[in-house]
C-alpha cells in the first residue's frame, strides 16, 4: 500500500484497547505498518511516538470524527438523470449527523422505518483548516485530505418526506474510510462501488457538476467550516438497493477502499 507520489494516509484505529492515530507507511521487506502519533493531528499538533504497529493487528475506525458533516446533492448530471430530477442551479446542500458515522467493517443497520435502503458512494472532503468565505482558487488549501464515503439513504422516506435530511440521517448511514488520504488532486478520481461483488457504480469526479473547490467556496460562504468537518461531494450514478446480508464497497482511486455489510437492524 506505500505511495509514490507524495500522499499521505492518516488512520484513526484500535490496537491493545487504544483509540490512535498514525501515518501508514510501508517498510523495505514491503510491511504496512502505522507510524504511532502523539495525538489526533487533524484538530491539533501531532509528532511521532517512534512506535509502528503492523496494519495487520489494529481495527480502523472511521478516520475521523466530524463536528458536522454537508453533504451535496444532485452533484452528477447521470444521476439526477436517473433520479427524474431537476438540474439545480446552484449546490443542494443538506446536513448529516455525526451520529450517522461508522468506519470500516462496521454494519449498516437496515432501519426498521424503511423498506428501501440504498447506497450512495461518495468522494468524502476532510477540512485540516477553518474556512470561512473561502475563495474557490485557495479552498483547497484549507483541505487535510480525502477519504471514502457511503450516503446511505431511505429511499421511501426521502421520496415520502420530499427532503433529504431524516432519510439520510438514521444511525450508521454515514460509512467513512478506511483512512484519509492526503496530496490528492481530487478533479479526476475514479469513484466505484460494489455490492456483494457486482459493481453498481463507476464514474470519475471529473464529471461533478460543481467540483470540490467551487463546493467548499460556496458553501463556506454561509457555514464556517472547521479542522475535521466532512464534505459529501455527492454520488454518481447506479444507486440501489442493499439489503441485510449484503457487503458494500466503496472504492476511490488514490485512496483505497470503505467496506461494510449490511445487519437486519
Amino acid at each position: 500500500m506505500g505511495l509514490t507520489d507524495g500522499s499521505q494516509r492518516l488512520a484513526r484505529f484500535e490496537w491493545q484497547g487504544q483509540v490512535l492515530y498514525g501515518w501508514l507507511t510501508t517498510t523495505a521487506d514491503g510491511k504496512d505498518v502505522l507510524d504511532v502519533l502523539t495525538a489526533d493531528p487533524v484538530r491539533g499538533t501531532a509528532a511521532s511516538t517512534g512506535r509502528s504497529v503492523a496494519l495487520a493487528e489494529v481495527r480502523l475506525l472511521a478516520p475521523v470524527l466530524p463536528g458536522k458533516i454537508v453533504a451535496v446533492g444532485r452533484n452528477y448530471a447521470d444521476h439526477i438523470a436517473e433520479m427524474q430530477l431537476d438540474t439545480p442551479a446552484a449546490p443542494r446542500l443538506f446536513f448529516k449527523p455525526p451520529s450517522a458515522v461508522i468506519g470500516p467493517g462496521e454494519a449498516i443497520r437496515y432501519p426498521a422505518q424503511s423498506r428501501e435502503v440504498e447506497h450512495e458512494a461518495e468522494l468524502a472532503v476532510v477540512m485540516g483548516r477553518t474556512a470561512r468565505n473561502v475563495p474557490a482558487a485557495e479552498a483547497l488549501e484549507y483541505v487535510l485530505g480525502y477519504t471514502c464515503a457511503n450516503d446511505v439513504t431511505a429511499r421511501d422516506i426521502q421520496r415520502a418526506d420530499g427532503q433529504p435530511s431524516w432519510a439520510k440521517g438514521f444511525d450508521t448511514f454515514c460509512p467513512i474510510g478506511p483512512w484519509i488520504t492526503t496530496g490528492l488532486d481530487p478533479s479526476g478520481l475514479e469513484v466505484r462501488c460494489e455490492v456483494g461483488g457486482t459493481e453498481r457504480q463507476r464514474a470519475t469526479t471529473a464529471t461533478m457538476l460543481h467540483p470540490v473547490a467551487s463546493l467548499l467556496a460556496y458553501i463556506t460562504a454561509a457555514v464556517t467550516l472547521h479542522p475535521g468537518d466532512v464534505l459529501l461531494t455527492g454520488t454518481p450514478s447506479g444507486v440501489g438497493p442493499i439489503m441485510p446480508g449484503d457487503e458494500v464497497a466503496v472504492h476511490i482511486s488514490g485512496i483505497g477502499s470503505l467496506i461494510n455489510p449490511v445487519s437486519g437492524g
